[in-house]
């Protein structure tokens, strides 16, 4: 009987093997799934590791009930703190070189550390004068918050300035300079502000007025002083203040008690471009003067920043005694147009 040329077992053979791998793929296929599921997922970082450097403290993890942080207003200090949770601006923390002052310069003070250009005119002698300040304080330390504006807590400042007199009627001549420099401690908390501290003035008679009046003599006036000031805010746009000042070593004529005190109005927070109207007055009081001093009053306008220093403009009178300390025993009335940059 001859051999058949074919046979079913062989032509079944492909068949079957396409089926089993079929089957062996669908099986690789469910365990690499089943695999996948179970193997922990690593996140890819959402920040460049080698850009964050380490921090010192205890970070947050647990948002405390009820806040609520919106996104894009983020703050790091709202999460981050040696004592926990905090909300915006309330955090207190060391901060080295803050921006920012806790008790501000007087606005209508005329020795307080900042920028000015007073054109002026003095009627008792007829002649017209700039007095300049060219100064400036900041803050070295502080123990508190993180608000710039108003901030609160504990904070060490430094402070210094130039006050320069120059004759217009005499080809722009300095008539005489002062000098400041001071560390106050201040602190703050709710309406009221407090400063502590240390200064020293010293005055100084122009070279070209020693020129013109060679039979003048140079009055050498110095003042080192503990410092004591304390201002209130009834609202935001109120402050009144007062502070008082000994000398534990004076020459040229200086005692050691003085004292000042004053007001002033202007609307609370930042401006921008249109400003507000601003009013400030301010009195001064000198025993090498018995108790006489001087007497300020600015009227003008006021632009301020985030950060609490402003810029103003306006009408600056003063009356009484001169504040050039070579000039101290010389009564003044002053009519000028100023210009001021206060920290």
């Amino acid at each position: 009987m001859p051999c058949p040329s074919s046979s079913p077992l062989p032509a079944a053979v492909p068949a079957l093997r396409s089926w089993v791998t079929r089957g062996l793929l669908l099986c690789a296929a469910i365990f690499a799934q089943h695999a996948a599921a179970q193997a922990p997922v690593q996140a890819a970082p959402l920040v460049d590791q080698s850009l964050v450097e380490p921090y010192d403290g205890e970070w947050i993890t647990d948002q405390p009930a009820g806040a609520t942080p919106v996104e894009g207003d983020l703050v790091l200090s709202n999460y981050f703190s040696e004592d926990g949770y905090c909300p915006t601006d309330n955090c207190w923390g060391p901060q080295l070189l803050p921006d920012g002052l806790i008790y501000r310069s007087y606005m209508a003070g005329p020795r307080e550390p900042k920028f000015q250009l007073n054109h002026l005119y003095e009627a008792s002698s007829e002649q017209t004068f700039w007095d300049v300040i060219l100064g400036g304080r900041r803050g070295i330390w502080r123990y508190g918050t993180y608000d710039e504006l108003r901030p609160q807590g504990w904070q060490l400042d430094i402070e210094g300035a130039a006050f320069v007199r120059l004759n217009l009627d005499e080809d722009r001549d300095v008539d005489a300079s002062d000098f400041r420099f001071g560390v106050p401690l201040t602190y703050g908390w709710g309406q009221w502000q407090y400063k502590f501290g240390y200064y020293h003035v010293s005055s100084h008679l122009g070279d070209e007025l020693m020129v013109r009046h060679p039979s003048r003599d140079r009055i050498n006036y110095v003042r080192d002083a503990i410092i004591f000031g304390a201002s209130y805010n009834p609202n935001l746009n109120w402050r009144l203040y007062g502070e008082t000042a000994y000398a534990f070593f004076t020459a040229g004529g200086a005692r050691p008690w003085e004292f000042q005190f004053g007001v002033e109005y202007s609307k609370f927070g930042p401006t921008g471009p249109r400003g507000t109207p601003f009013f400030a007055t301010n009195g001064h009081l000198r025993e090498e003067n018995d108790f006489g001093g001087d007497y300020t009053l600015q009227l003008g306008w006021l632009w301020r920043g985030d950060s609490g220093s402003q810029f103003r403009t306006g009408f600056n009178f003063q009356t009484g005694h001169s504040n050039q300390y070579q000039f101290f025993r010389e009564s003044e009335e002053q009519y000028g147009f100023a210009i001021w940059y206060d920290y």
